[in-house]
């Protein structure tokens, strides 16, 4: 099932409309139209978004930007730094293209706040899962569909590429109080083959239209809001818009494109993501078409065994896409407006373990950001000796939540109206955006 979402808003008669459109089994016939759409686009604002990039399972900090070659056997690991285009800074050998672009990087080394739990939300929502679960929070993507809607009328404001995980709290969380109105369009495989219209051209589409407007006549409740034809109309639109399609689809690269990214495989890793690196292009292409949110869970991180000779097998097609995502960010004029994030829910131990693993260390963690307008070509906080703990510029995670709603231009202490009309703070007073990104 493929839900797409707009903005719920405030018109000019006092009534509060959802834009919502769900799209059903195309192959059955099956097509089930909104009772409301309203696809407003912010015209005359600028389109600022963010591509975030959460790394199921938690990867080793110190085996990647934080290395510690000067530490113990048993805490260095077997990866030796090497140097980055930026003096000063070094990364781990198998990160060999992001160590050429790390002038287009800020590396978070202090990350802090985070509890030892496998899921998403920490990152998404800025809240454990138990919080969020409890009080309704929502996924930050919700928020910024809700607050900013769409910047085209066909393209949502926020789309979830996250597939289906078999653990389940990696997969994304939803809209909470906000209400479905604002929550993601995800896409997967099965949502990718309902949008090329199981073969169905707009003509036929077209005759399910009026057929279906015929019963959606019959189905209409006595306090239907004015107006509904048109916002039926514009559904149906994005409904036969080949403009999202076109945003997913990567085949419409080039083949230098694509092999710059590398194209991984839809196939999960344990019980997290894949690594399909076509996502990462389908997340460029997305926010080109003006997408504000585009979420994809990438990998699995979990090394409780076996650490470095998974990295080994694993970090470079890492190293090869989320290096080819930055620096075709910066290429294509998008790093004053893009924002990525690339993190997890938290870092490794510093000790090897018995079965040359590294198992679960929340006190400290790191992070790569890039575009955005940031300041890059900086390492920000340090770990201690061991990389166990912050002992330099401590960051909260939830500073980073708020970094990338001030990049979208989003007070990150303001309020978002939940589907009752009450006012709720978006991050605590505390979460602050990081100061020397800027």
């Amino acid at each position: 099932m493929l839900t797409l979402l707009g903005s719920r808003s405030r018109l000019c008669d006092g009534l509060t409309r959802r834009s919502f459109l769900q799209i059903g089994s195309l192959a059955l016939g099956g097509l089930t139209l909104p009772q409301l759409l309203q696809a407003e686009a912010k015209s005359g604002k600028s389109h600022r978004s963010v591509i975030m990039i959460y790394l199921t399972g938690g990867l080793a900090h110190q085996d990647t930007v934080d290395l510690k070659p000067n530490a113990p056997a048993e805490v260095r690991g077997e990866f030796r730094p090497i140097a980055t285009n930026v003096p000063g800074i070094q990364f781990g050998e198998l990160l060999p293209k992001l160590a050429r672009c790390a002038d287009k990087l800020a590396v978070l080394r202090s990350v802090v706040g985070q509890i030892d739990e496998h899921s998403s939300y920490q990152s998404t929502v800025g809240f454990p899962m138990g919080t969020t679960q409890r009080e309704g929070k929502p996924h930050f993507g919700s928020v910024v569909a809700k607050l900013q809607g769409p910047s085209d009328p066909v393209i949502p404001p926020f789309v979830d590429l996250f597939p289906t995980m078999q653990h389940r709290p990696y997969n994304a969380p939803g809209a909470g109080h906000l209400g479905r109105a604002a929550q993601a369009v995800k896409v997967d495989g099965q949502d990718l083959a309902a949008m090329r219209l199981m073969g169905r051209s707009i003509v036929e589409l077209k005759d399910r239209q009026n057929l279906l407007a015929r019963i959606d006549r019959l189905k209409r409740a006595a306090d239907e809001t004015t107006g509904m034809d048109a916002h039926y109309r514009r559904a149906f639109d994005v409904l036969t818009s080949s403009k999202m399609l076109q945003a997913l689809d990567v085949s419409l690269e080039s083949e230098s494109v694509r092999d710059r990214y590398g194209r991984g495989s839809t196939k999960h890793l344990g019980d997290g993501a894949p690594m399909w690196n076509d996502q990462l292009l389908m997340a460029r292409r997305l926010v080109e078409a003006g997408a504000r949110v585009v979420t994809v869970a990438y990998g699995f991180w979990d090394t409780h065994g076996q650490n470095f000779r998974y990295l080994r097998q694993h970090l470079p097609l890492f190293d090869q896409g989320i290096s080819a995502l930055v620096e075709d960010i910066y290429a294509r004029g998008l790093d004053r407006t893009c924002s990525v994030v690339v993190w997890g829910e938290f870092g490794r131990t510093p000790k090897i373990n018995k079965d040359a693993g590294r198992d679960h260390w929340a006190r400290v963690n790191s992070a790569i950001l890039a575009g955005g307008g940031m300041r890059t070509g900086q390492a920000i906080g340090a770990t201690d000796s061991t990389a166990a703990e912050a002992k330099e510029y401590p960051v909260h995670y939830r500073d980073i939540l708020a970094s990338v709603y001030y990049n979208l231009g989003i007070d990150p202490h303001g309020m978002v109206q939940d589907v009752s009309g009450r006012p709720n703070p978006i991050l605590p007073a505390e979460a602050r955006p990081i100061a020397r990104l800027y």
